[in-house]
């Protein structure tokens, strides 16, 4: 007796296999729709809770801006001046005036000297403490002056405007004074003038 198989009819079947691959992935797939949810939410509250501290930040900002024009309206004509002064002498105590000379003769080519600085003003800026200066330098090089304004504008520490120039005679030599207005921003990140620049100010300081 001969049994013939009928592989194409009658194929191999595991009807379990499938269900429970599927089942594994459904209970999967809300599994990580619930973990999403959970996260979704606590995401929700978190936003929520940053919100309202914002809010009482700026309602405190708020107020205490408001007492502080409070008490300027109170303050006398005197009074105000006193208050600026003070803070004009904080700002006073926290600015290098070593640092100052230091970053103006790297920018000053061997041809151009100062000839007198003046400080019109101190004042705070953010984090920053910024100066206004009159500075006046005497050369015999309109190039070298402009150099210099170049120098200056590309340190980063100094934004220079030209405001004046005189020139002056003498029997020996003629040279011009040019005055600038400065404003200088004190840093520890220098940016140093170009290689050119440099040099000539080590063949100045030589001569």
């Amino acid at each position: 007796m001969i049994t013939k198989l009928n592989l194409a009819t009658n194929p191999f079947r595991n009807r379990v296999l499938p269900y429970l691959l599927a089942g594994l992935m459904f209970v999967a797939s809300i599994a990580a729709g619930v973990f999403c949810l959970a996260r979704l939410n606590e995401n929700k509250k978190q936003n929520v809770l940053l919100a309202t501290a914002i809010q009482e930040r700026q309602k405190e900002i708020a107020r205490l801006k408001g007492e502080g024009e409070k008490v300027q309206q109170l303050l006398t004509p005197d009074q105000k001046a006193l208050l600026s002064a003070s803070h004009k002498l904080v700002a006073n105590k926290t600015f290098g005036w070593s640092r100052l000379f230091s970053d103006l003769e790297a920018v000053l080519p061997g041809s151009v000297s100062a000839s007198r600085v003046a400080v019109n003003n101190i004042f705070q800026d953010g984090e920053r403490i910024r100066a206004e200066l009159e500075l006046g330098v005497l050369s015999r090089d309109y190039p070298a002056v402009m150099a210099m304004i170049d120098n200056m504008n590309n340190s980063g520490l100094f934004q220079a405007e030209l405001r004046g120039q005189d020139r002056q005679e003498t029997e020996r030599v003629t040279y011009t004074e040019y005055t600038f207005r400065v404003i200088y921003t004190p840093t520890y990140i220098y940016a140093a003038a170009p290689p050119t620049d440099i040099a000539q100010n080590q063949q100045g300081g030589g001569q």
